[in-house]
């Protein structure tokens, strides 16, 4: 058995009268800000509105949390909404691929109302999306709200009860992964408009495959359902991969064109 397990550990909290700061939430926050601010300089170099994508990020963080918090309630702890109110605490419970699928949304009618096209700032987005998320995903490991099935993998948390697999720190891995290479690529002058479906691509088998790793119900308390034996998110990214191939797919030019038939 592999002995080099992460202790287990609980950043402390503060309280501020009503409100408590936990370290999910500073780490959430800072991730938001770093990720926009990457965007926006990368819309800036490529020639683009980059207090457009700053604009958009207000809207996009309040469109995540609604979907994130609805993706949570219908997919993944149904049992919740025996209380109907629960809709409404949109600062409990929130799934990241929810929020992705509300980010999205917003995007599609936001760039439509101000009259932009939303392809070239795919780049942009991208850049500051992969980064930011990581950071995000932090802030999931130091609370360790993603546990996984049972393991003595080096990277295994032990958690009260057993060592574990920790998503949160697998997915910022991932992550931190993905934005460097798009930031090589970007450096390089390399797949030029396509790093958002790169990105979308690589991220999504990723998290497809990890997501298989996740502790299930009956064996943790408040682990995430499933629907036909996958996670809310599983189905999602094969959503994000369909994108992805298809952005990515070559299409046949001008030059591709079969010949005219000879009369």
């Amino acid at each position: 058995m592999l002995l080099a397990l992460i202790g287990w550990f609980e950043p402390p909290s503060l309280s501020l009268g009503p409100f408590t700061i936990q370290s999910f939430g500073v780490l959430s926050a800072l991730g938001i800000l770093v990720g926009a601010r990457l965007a926006a300089r990368a819309a800036r170099a490529d020639g683009l509105d980059g207090g457009a994508v700053l604009d958009f990020a207000v809207v996009g963080v309040a469109a995540g949390i609604i979907g994130g918090h609805l993706a949570h309630l219908g997919f993944y702890h149904q049992e919740e909404l025996r209380d109907p109110w629960r809709v409404l605490m949109f600062w409990e419970g929130l799934s990241s691929m929810g929020g992705l699928a509300g980010a999205m949304i917003a995007a599609f009618f936001w760039f439509r109302r101000r009259r932009l096209a939303f392809k070239p700032f795919g780049d942009a987005f991208a850049l500051g999306l992969a980064p930011g998320w990581g950071i995000a995903r932090v802030g999931c490991f130091t609370v360790h709200d993603h546990p996984g099935v049972r393991s003595d993998f080096f990277l295994a948390v032990d958690f009260p009860g057993g060592p574990r697999h920790d998503l949160g720190l697998y997915e910022a891995i991932l992550l931190f992964s993905l934005a460097a290479l798009l930031w090589t690529l970007r450096r390089r002058g390399l797949m030029r408009g396509k790093l958002l479906p790169l990105l979308a691509l690589l991220y999504g088998i990723g998290r497809f495959l990890l997501d298989f790793l996740r502790a299930r119900p009956g064996d943790v308390p408040y682990a995430d359902g499933r629907q036909f034996g996958l996670t809310f998110a599983q189905w999602f990214t094969i959503g994000l991969v369909g994108y992805a191939v298809a952005r990515l797919w070559p299409r046949a030019g001008p030059a591709a064109a079969a010949p005219p038939a000879e009369r």
